[in-house]
């Protein structure tokens, strides 16, 4: 999943070097937090967060096979 959030911010931002992905397991749910330059911040959460909102289901749909549960946070 790391690869994947990876992969769509990277072409989504204007500074693709800035971009960083971690994950942190839990038992339940994993937590994947993105980190990009401050400049891209808009471009990544989109107006109204309908781009966050369409990575974050984007991600659901490809963990949907295992039973965790991936929450991804877009942090600064």
């Amino acid at each position: 999943m790391v690869e994947l959030v990876e992969a769509i911010a990277k072409s989504l931002v204007d500074h693709p070097e800035a971009v960083e992905v971690r994950e942190t397991e839990g038992k339940m749910a994993s937590v994947i937090e993105l980190r990009v330059a401050p400049s891209d911040m808009g471009k990544v959460i989109g107006k109204q967060g309908r781009i966050a909102k369409a990575i974050r289901i984007v991600v659901k749909a490809a963990a949907a096979k295992s039973d965790k549960r991936i929450i991804v946070e877009i942090v600064q």
